[in-house]
């Protein structure tokens, strides 16, 4: 009985009988001779049906593009005048001895081998399964994997431990608005999804952790953006015991080492990657994220970039209140630290918040943390939290700093966008597997959805007249 064999190992299997599995690409029928085109996950291959065989003839002249099959087949030599050097399998061809029709398809809504630029974003989405066969598309899922266990496989080199962290928590102020999860056990409370993971990996730096990382899922209930998605995925590390510097030096470090491994067709412009102040970004650039490449004409060339000294405090445009201009975990810069606690010269504190930028896009950011509940206590003062709000916010984790807390930081990257910049693509849509609209909608899932009214009661929830 023979065992399957992936298109991509056929070119090694020239005389043998194999029998191969896939996705019908296209099928030209030349009177006598019908030729097929099938792919499975690893490549394509020419297939070919003699008039001498039959039964498979009667079945080759039913079939069309997406029906699956199992065929069994002998590889052949193509004659010399028929090599395709440029394809993969150009050199061979599968003459057909048997074809089973494992599943008929409905002819597609678009054409499927195609870039896609020809077809409507959200028609994409809503046939998404079909759009992940797009060659380019497969492509990207493929390199996305690559980065990730790249990253997964030098962050354990360098000692660091990979730990998940809850995706029920408690909602807490980080920049975005939460996603809720009402709770059916305790009535009227709600869980909340982590816009990221900063205080769980605080956390296990106070637990002794010293070194963690995680390729995190994020959620964050934003306002309609066209290149965002209300879920997002990170590269999250901490460290004990560091530096700012030592922190952008290994992040440095990796992103130099990805890009020589896995995109060797791309130049990196400056290395060591060039750092400036937040003010002189803002006054020759115009913004905190600038694009420092020479040539912008070139696709390949990448401008990475570490921005630091930023403001720690800014005012609120609405209410006229402090408030932070990354996160409140952050520390002030030693310097800082003295007017930080007696609260003066707020405008002027510069925390430790470094930002990393590549071709104009920020590509990640971190700080050095406050790890004394002292310090932490008053950033929260000078946003104006109360004491009461504090304590039901952030008790838990100010309680868990009195424990013997090491100083510590860390960074995330955005690994959507990074992977995108990357492979090329304009937006991160297009190296997410089941990507949502701008406005959050699942086209293919149509969600958000209504809940049944049963639903809605076991969670002691009721809806304003006519929302649901």
């Amino acid at each position: 009985m023979l065992e399957r064999t992936y298109i991509k190992e056929l070119k090694n299997k020239i005389g043998e009988e194999v029998k191969i599995f896939g996705w019908v690409n296209v099928r030209r029928d030349h009177g006598k001779l019908i030729f097929v085109d099938l792919r499975d996950m690893s490549g394509t291959t020419q297939m070919v049906v003699l008039p001498n065989n039959v039964e498979a003839h009667i079945i080759a002249d039913k079939i069309r593009p997406e029906w699956v099959l199992e065929v069994k087949g002998k590889v052949n030599q193509r004659p010399d005048k028929m090599v395709k050097k440029a394809e993969d399998n150009g050199e061979i061809e599968v003459e057909v001895l048997e074809i089973i029709v494992l599943n008929e398809a409905e002819t597609p809504p678009f054409d499927i081998l195609s870039k896609g630029d020809e077809v409507g974003e959200e028609h994409r989405l809503k046939y998404r399964y079909l759009d992940l066969r797009r060659p380019r598309m497969t492509n990207n899922i493929k390199v996305r994997g690559k980065v990730v266990k790249f990253l997964r496989d030098e962050l354990e080199k360098l000692n660091f431990t990979e730990i998940e962290t809850s995706i029920l928590s408690k909602s807490s102020p980080e920049g975005a608005r939460d996603f809720v999860v009402p709770s059916r056990i305790d009535r009227g409370k709600f869980y909340a999804l982590p816009q990221a993971p900063q205080q769980y990996k605080q956390l296990l730096m106070i637990a002794g952790f010293e070194k963690y990382f995680q390729i995190a899922r994020c959620f964050r209930d934003e306002d309609t953006r066209s290149d965002r998605q209300p879920e997002f995925t990170q590269l999250d590390l901490e460290m004990s015991f560091v530096k700012q510097e030592d922190i952008m030096k290994l992040n440095e470090g990796l992103l130099i080492k990805l890009i020589r491994k896995l995109f060797p067709n791309k130049t990196i412009q400056e290395v060591p990657f060039p750092i400036i102040s937040y003010k002189e970004a803002m006054e020759k650039y115009g913004t905190d994220r600038p694009d420092l490449r020479k040539d912008k004409n070139d696709s390949n060339l990448l401008a990475f970039g570490w921005v630091v000294d930023f403001p720690f405090f800014e005012k609120d445009k609405q209410t006229g209140q402090w408030t932070f201009t990354h996160n409140p975990f952050s520390a002030p810069q030693d310097e800082w630290l003295d007017n930080l606690m007696n609260k003066t010269n707020i405008e002027k504190i510069i925390a430790t918040q470094y930002d990393i930028v590549l071709n104009g896009f920020e590509i990640g950011g971190g700080s050095i943390r406050n790890h004394k509940p002292e310090r932490l206590k008053r950033v929260l003062e000078i946003i104006n939290y109360s004491e009461e709000q504090i304590e039901k916010s952030f008790g838990y984790f100010l309680e868990a700093f009195k424990y013997g807390t090491p100083p510590h930081g860390g960074i995330a990257w955005g690994l959507d966008r990074l992977i995108a910049i990357l492979i090329g693509e304009l937006s991160i849509r297009e190296v997410i597997a089941f990507a949502k609209t701008g406005e959050g909608r699942d086209l293919m899932m149509v969600s958000p959805a209504n809940l049944q009214d049963e639903q809605l009661k076991e969670l002691g929830i009721i809806l304003n007249k006519g929302e649901n």
